[in-house]
């Protein structure tokens, strides 16, 4: 089994797409469809004059473009330079609100704001009743959606009309309006407390990664317990639960207590499966639910739950009902591929899993303008993982070189230790000697720069480093000492995660045996169906 886990941490800068122009205007135009230029168009053409105005022709010339080129812009003589950033501001501005009423991107939560802004204009005229009448619609909508911090906006909004206004149909709407804006405020700082502390725990596993010792996981244990704010379960709505098991998820991925993970990826899943309405209303959420009890099965090797909720996900995804834009789209491209190349993992059905390869190239090229450079290069490793199982060492070598000679890639360190470790077996296996030795010194001087060094790491590149002085016939027995040196770490509270990105037990078991990786990993697979 070989993996780089999706929430491996990142502990620099944030990465940008090798397509990425820094200009936000051109990507916003890149990122547009046919149908959301056709009714920019529309939207244009609503005004006489408005087809022949600055902005619309600095539009089409960008739409045109295929990198963005100021003195090209300019050259055009459509604006003077020093103008030029007030045009390209306003038809930014035009765009989103073309955007703001295309249908496609229409959800509840706008429609709620939509009358929410509707019933203040109608307060600033002075028709009350009007705008109570709007934002008792607007509330109720809110309520049903368990959009509570806009109902609670809602609320106040009523209750200041109310102090001008007495209407007289209900005698107890000052207490009723009260009572539930009290109510609201609560939950609304449970939600807070909550999503504050699931944040927190993210930003630690960001900056310094899983826990390394007993002090820093009493440290993290501490740390959740004196921020999780005190509830009823009972009374917990949707969005509360969901950032209670966010926050749970979070700290047993942080202290590697994997079956906790999936313990609350579970729940998370469930309850968009038990409210399927909420799945619409937060599909991102869903879509990295999913991914995450995807994520930890996989951790666990739980080998038919894993098949068969991936069976069911990409199902799912791919029903008419199921929101499609371009960030559900792309989170879909990342999380099924990835997932699909964990069960050829999973299986050691390294070969089979090929194909995904190239479709996975056709979809960077089409997201190449949302995707970060991160993402990007989580999938080449897993790309150079399949091809070490398939023993394809050269094309896997092809794939790191994607990662280890990016001089602008300021990437996790975990991800970039075990790229070169990779690299380094993969090279081993090619018999490619002379490389091997630059490789080594490479390796080390990076591993010197490391604080987060573990045991398995430094035991295994040094014992690695130890094969270029053993004879032939005692190659076998080398590898026999070097696993039972690593196998000790493969249930260690602290050191196991290495054993997640990269399957070295497997790897010495296929040299001791004199059997493929795959066959191992094959092998493995079936012990655990069997058991």
């Amino acid at each position: 089994m070989i993996l780089l886990p999706d929430n491996q941490p990142i502990r620099m800068s944030v990465f940008t797409s090798p397509n990425h122009q820094n200009d936000s205007l051109f990507v916003l135009i890149k990122s547009l469809t046919k149908s959301e230029k056709r009714q920019f168009n529309l939207y244009v053409g609503r005004l006489e004059g408005n087809t022949e105005a600055k902005f619309f022709t600095l539009f089409k010339l960008l739409d045109k473009m295929k990198t963005y080129n100021e003195p090209q812009i300019l050259k055009k003589n459509i604006v003077a330079k020093q103008q030029l950033a007030n045009l390209k501001a306003h038809l930014y501005k035009q765009l989103l609100i073309s955007l703001r009423l295309n249908p496609v991107h229409q959800n509840v939560r706008m429609q709620i704001r939509e009358h929410l802004d509707f019933a203040t204009v109608l307060y600033q005229k002075g028709l009350y009743k009007q705008s109570l009448k709007l934002l008792e619609k607007a509330k109720s909508m809110a309520l049903d959606n368990d959009e509570k911090n806009i109902a609670y906006e809602i609320v106040e909004l009523e209750k200041v009309i109310e102090t001008q206004f007495i209407t007289r149909s209900i005698s107890t709407r000052a207490d009723e309006l009260s009572l539930q804006a009290k109510e609201l405020s609560q939950q609304n700082v449970i939600t807070s407390k909550l999503s504050n502390l699931s944040l927190q725990l993210y930003s630690v596993l960001l900056k310094t990664g899983y826990v390394r010792n007993d002090k820093e996981l009493q440290k993290i244990t501490n740390y959740f317990n004196s921020h999780l704010p005190k509830y009823v379960y009972e009374s917990l709505g949707f969005r509360e639960k969901l950032w209670l098991y966010k926050a749970h998820l979070w700290k047993s991925f942080l202290t590697q207590d994997f079956v906790q993970s999936y313990k609350y990826a579970s729940k998370w899943v469930a309850l968009f499966k038990e409210q399927p309405k909420n799945i619409a209303l937060h599909p991102v959420f869903f879509l990295k639910g999913e991914n995450y009890l995807l994520e930890t099965l996989f951790f666990v090797k739980n080998y038919s739950k894993f098949k068969d909720e991936l069976v069911s996900f990409e199902a799912m995804v791919n029903t008419n009902s199921f929101p499609s834009n371009s960030n559900t789209d792309m989170l879909v491209f990342q999380y099924l591929y990835a997932n699909k190349l964990h069960l050829h993992f999973l299986e050691g059905s390294f070969e089979e899993g090929e194909y995904l390869v190239a479709l996975i190239e056709e979809n960077i090229v089409q997201y190449k303008n949302h995707l970060d450079k991160h993402h990007i290069v989580v999938l080449y490793y897993k790309i150079a993982c399949l091809y070490f199982g398939m023993g394809q060492n050269r094309l896997c070598i092809a794939y790191l070189n994607k990662i280890i000679e990016d001089k602008n890639l300021t990437s996790g360190e975990d991800l970039q230790c075990f790229g070169r470790i990779l690299n380094l077996i993969a090279h081993y296996e090619c018999g490619l000697d002379y490389h091997l030795e630059k490789h080594f010194k490479d390796t080390y001087k990076f591993l010197l720069k490391m604080e987060n060094l573990q045991e398995v790491q430094k035991e295994f590149i040094v014992s690695i480093k130890a094969l270029g002085d053993v004879y032939p016939h005692q190659i076998k027995g080398e590898f026999k000492k070097i696993h039972q040196r690593l196998q000790k770490f493969e249930n260690h509270p602290y050191e196991k995660r290495a054993f997640l990105y990269l399957d070295i037990l497997s790897w010495l078991e296929s040299k001791i045996e004199h059997k493929s990786i795959g066959t191992v990993i094959r092998e493995k697979a079936l012990q655990l169906k069997n058991n």
